[in-house]
């Protein structure tokens, strides 16, 4: 089979994140820093006799899109869910400060439960250190880019960090939250969040509602090739960080609290923001579903 067809043809909610980079930047541009053959392990997994990886769940390294040069991190899902511990951290903040000194865009893509329980210090310091490392880069120039699609969303501290970023791309199966489904389930009851019900995960969290909220910057189909695009247009314009950016921020957080402070369900958001059939929002394709959000533009969240 042609390896383009291959690439084009594979879906980002089931790649690994090898994968993902691989599909998403310029024919063997990447280049891996501290890959496998480093072992850089976690030092506290086999405390818990725990199986390590020799990346630690994260890809760090540079290359090229459409010819310009980029810093590209991926998060592998299928190892402790994508879950932050100390290695995987410091290699994003190491990442993330070679941006800042290089001036370079960086791509993140996200596929994360949020920290791991076993290493929960060091995981949540990882956190914190990731978050200052991003807002430093944009503050030089860099813009951060996150994407989500993957199989594990993107929870937790990675929900906190995908927020930092200057742009995010996400796909129907994306998930973005702070708090997970399960974790909200054990706290407050299946009666606040049944954690089984799909449908409730994916309206509530998934990347329709978060792009129609102006949570995200862009919403494309299950593939690299619309990522790609999406990331393109996305670096064609000017990373702003500044005080009348934030403040800009705060006051779109606050009428969003207004607007749909008592709405219950993201069902009646979107019947607020004059979405017509809004039940219906969850079955549409890709392109009927940006023909009715162009209803996000009057939820004064536009960025």
């Amino acid at each position: 089979m042609n390896p383009a067809f291959e690439t084009e043809a594979l879906s980002w909610y089931e790649g690994s994140a090898r994968q993902r980079v691989a599909a998403l930047v310029d024919p063997g541009s990447f280049h891996e820093v501290v890959g496998p053959e480093e072992r850089a392990t976690s030092p506290h997994l086999a405390l818990f006799d725990l199986p390590e990886q020799f990346d630690d769940g994260m890809i760090v390294g540079s290359a090229t899109l459409d010819g310009a040069e980029v810093l590209v991190a991926a998060q592998e899902g299928r190892f402790m869910g994508g879950a932050v511990g100390e290695v995987h951290g410091a290699k994003l903040v190491g990442l993330l400060r070679a941006a800042k000194a290089l001036r370079r865009d960086v791509l993140i893509l996200f596929d994360t439960g949020g920290v791991r329980l076993q290493e929960a210090n060091a995981g949540e310091t990882a956190i914190a250190e990731i978050m200052r490392a991003l807002i430093e880069a944009r503050g030089s120039g860099s813009r951060v880019v996150g994407l989500v699609g993957g199989r594990s969303g993107c929870y937790g501290g990675g929900g906190l960090i995908a927020g930092c970023c200057s742009a995010l791309i996400v796909t129907e199966q994306g998930r973005i939250s702070v708090t997970g489904p399960e974790v909200i389930e054990t706290n407050r009851g299946v009666e606040e969040f049944d954690s089984r019900d799909r449908a409730l995960v994916w309206r509530t969290m998934g990347g329709k509602h978060r792009y129609l909220l102006g949570g995200a910057d862009a919403f494309v189909d299950d593939g690299p090739g619309a990522f790609r695009a999406a990331v393109q247009a996305i670096l064609a314009k000017p990373e702003r960080l500044d005080l009348a950016t934030l403040d800009a921020e705060q006051a779109r957080l606050e009428r969003r609290l207004v607007r749909f402070g008592t709405a219950s369900d993201a069902v009646a958001v979107w019947s607020i923001l004059g979405v017509k059939d809004a039940p219906g929002v969850p079955g549409l394709s890709t392109q009927a579903f940006h023909a009715i959000a162009t209803c996000r533009e009057s939820a004064d969240d536009a960025r």
